[in-house]
């Protein structure tokens, strides 16, 4: 089992406990030792400035990293070069405005871009609104050296999610993926202060009341509501994330498959492109 939102993992485990089923500890040691990947943004809003330093550090540079290799990308040990460091960065992802769930409001083709002119080596992932060849294509062509889909992959045979939730992927189109604007008034900030980022998730009742009568929603009672639904494995009802790419998904597919055709559309895609530049 994966929890994607660490901020619901105390109201999952409280799920799991009323259910009978007791969490061992045994599996919170093996949590350990595989180690973060990545880290919420919204579990980091909540640590102390020193240990959210050290959280993003390790998310970065990587679990075989050394402990103090993150300990002085945080600042916390100023005994190493903060540049040898940042070295150990293995990939940056450049996330556009299209993207599903929290992010900025800058779209995929500029921000990636941006991001390329000063990643100097460190390879980049494009993110947003791509869910075929054509939009890895594009990424390359940015100077991306591959791309990080997610809402293509809800839309897969082998995606966790409710049946009910890939079919309405399957139905969606460009505009019912929408910013919703007033959603951190449902669960917590998932950005750091003073930075704007805003969920964009595909429309339903709740995100359209949001949307045209925030003042209509009363957070004390939404909110539990929607955490109430999310624990029932009903949380699509009420905001499901999802990218403007739901435009481009036209039906499941195993993850494999969804691999090969946009690798074997991308080489057709730059093969056709590089016809007309000459």
């Amino acid at each position: 089992m994966r929890v994607g939102n660490p901020y619901l993992l105390r109201e999952l485990l409280a799920a799991l406990r009323a259910d009978g089923v007791d969490i061992e500890r045994a599996d919170a040691d093996r949590v350990r030792e595989l180690g973060p990947a990545s880290v919420s943004a919204a579990v980091l809003r909540r640590l102390g400035p020193d240990a959210g330093r050290l959280a993003r550090a390790v998310a970065l540079l990587g679990s075989a990293t050394p402990l103090r290799h993150a300990a002085a990308l945080a600042e916390l040990d100023p005994a190493m070069d903060r540049a040898q460091a940042e070295a150990a960065v293995e990939v940056l992802i450049a996330q556009g405005s299209e993207a599903g769930g929290h992010g900025g409001w800058v779209s995929t083709m500029v921000v990636v871009a941006q991001v390329v002119d000063v990643a100097g080596a460190v390879p980049v992932l494009a993110a947003g609104g791509i869910a075929d060849g054509r939009g890895l294509a594009a990424a390359l062509a940015l100077g991306a050296q591959g791309v990080s889909m997610g809402t293509r992959f809800l839309a897969s045979t082998e995606a966790s999610v409710h049946r009910d939730r890939k079919q309405r992927i399957l139905a969606a189109d460009a505009l019912d993926a929408v910013k919703v604007v007033d959603g951190n008034a449902l669960l917590p900030p998932y950005s750091r202060p003073g930075v704007r980022t805003e969920g964009r998730a595909r429309r339903t009742p709740l995100i359209d009341l949001l949307r045209e009568h925030p003042k209509q929603v009363d957070p004390a009672v939404a909110g539990p509501e929607l955490l109430a639904a999310i624990r029932r494995g009903r949380g699509d009802e009420y905001l499901p994330f999802a990218g403007q790419s739901v435009e481009l998904i036209h039906e499941l597919l195993p993850a494999a498959e969804i691999v090969r055709r946009v690798v074997e559309e991308a080489e057709a895609a730059l093969a056709d492109a590089a016809v007309h530049v000459k």
